[in-house]
């Protein structure tokens, strides 16, 4: 296997290109929770209230987790991009070990999440349901964690075909799965939010086992040595240095998907209808999301690449067709979505009570799709600088502060401001949540143009 050839005639067509699978990839994948609230939502309203506490407290745990076995993103890539695949072998290898313990990590905090309960104040018939949902996602962390080797791998090195395939099969054994276990069928009960922990289970094991097979077998990846290889131990040295980046990473990631699902958590206080309405819309939002996370993640690859390679210039316009591409996308969807809300949120249910709470929140989601597209892309260019640190900050600053602190202020109104009664309850937090997104854009902005600077002076 050769290192990439990164000049391209047009890089917008290239990443559009490269996008393209891993959207698809990443829609299927992101179809699993959309089923599952489709599903729920008509088994019953106690079982969608659970879920969207299950779910939000499994996603937390979930994308600090995939966050730190990003580290293996821009390590991969920049090795790529130097022709040093011997070291590519190596660190797939570490970064196995490094999937097991982030399992491990994980596995303890579904298992013990009492400390994500006492943010909800649900009654114990609520949170009893939710506990089992989450002991039975706990089994699938190891399968999952392992998966993302096999997923970073293949994005960095601009081969996302495979785990495209991977999980639009996923997206196909998903459906009857959730049928089966969520409304009972064939001698099987209904378990309701529970059953789609068991879907999730199984479908966990199945893709990583199907990765292993095509890592094995498949003459692309002869490079890895993978049927030759004897045991390979952790080697510390090699764990430290990815967790050094990967833990700001995790953070990152932590503090982006906590904006959304603290909101759930805290919206519970409301009411069911509310915490459900709110469940309609994230889901929503979510969804949407991919459009710009898949440009980034192509971003991200292929400027790995040109910084491994040395073509800094050529990494400079790569981050520049890559957020002009996501900005041009994200005007578009937003448009469509205010256009067709009444159509979407009807997708989900029929449930009054649901629909007259998620329509509003709809606003919000159209509103900051530009500056969502923007710190999306944004962020995966400086993480193929190796940039970390930095992004943590302002994520803090601008997600936890602004968007949650400032969320609950506005949702409850503890200290009786003179705030607008249509930025009050779940309004509030999206709006304040909106407000950081646009603010985080701006600065990531800056701060990409003085890393590209400082690396071209370097």
């Amino acid at each position: 296997m050769k290192p990439p050839a990164l000049a391209s005639p047009n890089l917008t067509a290239r990443i559009a290109g490269l996008a393209a699978p891993i959207l698809v990839g990443q829609l299927a994948a992101i179809a699993n929770p959309v089923l599952d609230t489709l599903m729920v939502a008509r088994y019953s309203a106690a079982d969608l209230a659970a879920l969207s506490v299950g779910a939000s407290i499994y996603v937390s745990i979930f994308v600090g987790l995939n966050g730190v076995m990003q580290s293996l993103m821009p390590t991969f890539g920049q090795l790529y991009g130097a022709g040093a695949l011997g070291k590519i072998a190596g660190e797939a290898r570490q970064g196995s070990w490094l999937a097991v313990l982030m399992a491990i990590v994980g596995m303890l905090f579904l298992f013990f999440p009492a400390p994500f309960f006492s943010l909800t104040r649900a009654s114990p018939e609520l949170m009893e349901k939710v506990s089992l949902y989450l002991r039975i996602l706990a089994f699938s962390l190891p399968a999952s964690m392992l998966f993302l080797v096999y997923v970073t791998l293949n994005n960095a090195l601009a081969r996302p075909r495979m785990v495209m395939v991977i999980q639009v099969g996923a997206l196909f054994l998903k459906l009857p799965l959730n049928l089966l276990l969520v409304f009972g069928g064939w001698h099987i009960p209904a378990f309701g939010a529970p059953g789609c922990a068991i879907a999730t289970l199984i479908l966990s094991w199945t893709t990583l086992t199907v990765g292993l097979l095509i890592l094995r077998t498949h003459p692309f990846y002869h490079f890895l040595r993978l049927p030759k290889e004897r045991f390979t131990p952790p080697r510390w040295q090699s764990l430290k240095e990815l967790l050094k980046l990967g833990l700001p990473l995790g953070m990152n990631y932590f503090i982006e998907v906590t904006a959304f699902t603290f909101m759930s958590l805290f919206i519970t206080r409301i009411g069911i209808n509310a915490v459900a309405g709110h469940q309609v819309v994230a889901n929503m939002a979510t969804t949407l999301y991919m459009l710009p996370l898949s440009t980034a993640g192509a971003t991200g690859a292929l400027v790995a690449q040109a910084i491994g390679a040395r073509k800094l210039p050529l990494a400079r316009q790569i981050a520049f067709s890559g957020l002009r591409l996501a900005v041009c996308v994200a005007v578009v969807m937003a448009t469509l979505l205010w256009c067709l809300r009444h159509i979407v949120v009807g997708l989900y249910t029929d449930n009054p009570g649901i629909v007259g709470n998620a329509l509003p929140l709809v606003l919000f989601v159209c509103t900051y799709q530009i500056f969502d597209a923007l710190q999306a892309v944004s962020s995966h260019i400086l993480r193929a600088h190796k940039v970390v640190l930095a992004p943590t900050v302002l994520y803090v600053a601008a997600l936890w502060c602004i968007g949650l602190g400032g969320g609950y202020l506005f949702a409850f109104n503890p200290f009786g401001l003179d705030i607008p009664q249509r930025l009050t309850g779940a309004s509030g937090f999206w709006f304040c949540n909106a407000l950081g997104l646009v603010l985080l854009s701006g600065v990531f902005l800056l701060l990409v143009n003085r890393v590209e600077r400082r690396a071209e002076n370097a």
